[in-house]
């Protein structure tokens, strides 16, 4: 298929993003925000039945299941708290029950749950900063998979964090949270999928790879020849308007990156496109690419039609 993005565009108009899109992608942000919280207001919660048990702040101290949440109140993150010894953690914990529990009188273990709270945010603030692409690559994970199941097709799934492959299990809701690569078979030939992988040639991270190979024979090896990429891609969820235009610039200066290197190396595997946030002067921008023949197919990631067209045409390849 030379054109398929033909199959889902009539025009740049179809590729842009609907205000009810833009809403409903701040409302499902907003439910994800809520998800993650909760852990964290589990843990308060438990903080200020444990921390009750003092009369005082100084006695904080004596209750060893709450040192690493006193930790937290006094401002210090987890990834902080690794680079320091056992003296610096006491300093920092002393330094908050002199200058914040101790001036708040009886009401010092509310004081201690709000400081716990605050730096909890911070973290949860952090993890929220990606959290359009996470969302946007579950939603083309699914795609994927809703494809290659209606069509009967086994698939295989490396899991984000042991960083083991294995085969599709039956019951498969949620794959999508852990998910990092996913392959298949199409005809006789395998596919396997990466995500948010540094390519050698280009060295920079792309969004999407898509290998001429089976998962077992995933390696650096693979990664380092330019002749097994069959497509590679950009994929930006992020819902906010105001910063579509940054994301696209981002997108477009990547896929030129990789253009032209794959071009040094002699190949041409195909190039893609998805975003949740598409302006119209963007939209225009990027049907010109695609009638270039600069990008093979691009997507908007709020129409599900769009999406699974692409995914059809990804599994097919």
């Amino acid at each position: 298929m030379k054109k398929p993005f033909r199959q889902h565009l009539k025009s740049g108009q179809d590729l842009e993003t609907s205000y009810e899109a833009v809403r409903a992608g701040f409302v499902a942000l907003a439910l994800e925000k809520n998800r993650r919280a909760s852990p964290y207001v589990a843990q308060a919660r438990m903080l200020k039945l444990l921390a009750s048990k003092a009369r005082k702040p100084a006695e904080l101290l004596n209750l060893g299941d709450i040192q690493s949440a006193l930790l937290t109140a006094a401002g210090v993150s987890d990834k902080a708290s690794n680079y320091l010894d056992d003296k610096n953690k006491s300093e920092a914990i002393q330094g908050l029950i002199d200058n914040f529990l101790e001036p708040a009188g009886k009401d010092f273990v509310e004081e201690l749950v709000f400081r716990f709270l605050l730096t909890r945010g911070d973290t949860l603030g952090g993890s929220m900063r990606n959290i359009g692409g996470v969302m946007a690559q579950r939603k083309l994970t699914r795609s994927i998979i809703s494809q290659l199941k209606l069509a009967g097709r086994n698939y295989w799934w490396l899991h984000s964090e042991t960083s083991a492959w294995t085969s599709a299990p039956q019951e498969d809701a949620d794959v999508e949270l852990y998910l990092k690569g996913i392959s298949w078979k199409t005809g006789k030939k395998y596919r396997s999928l990466v995500y948010n992988l540094t390519i050698p040639i280009v060295r920079n991270n792309v969004d999407l790879c898509l290998f001429d190979c089976a998962y077992e024979t995933i390696s650096k090896n693979i990664y380092h020849d330019p002749r097994l990429y069959i497509a590679v891609g950009e994929l930006k969820g992020g819902i906010d308007p105001a910063g579509a235009d940054e994301h696209w610039k981002t997108a477009r200066t990547a896929l030129e990156r990789i253009r032209k290197a794959f071009t040094k190396h002699g190949v041409k595997p195909a190039t893609l496109f998805i975003g949740a946030a598409i302006e119209t002067k963007m939209a225009s921008e990027i049907w010109s690419l695609l009638k270039q023949g600069f990008i093979s197919n691009a997507a908007n990631l709020t129409d599900d039609e769009q999406i699974a067209s692409i995914t059809r045409w990804l599994c097919s390849l």
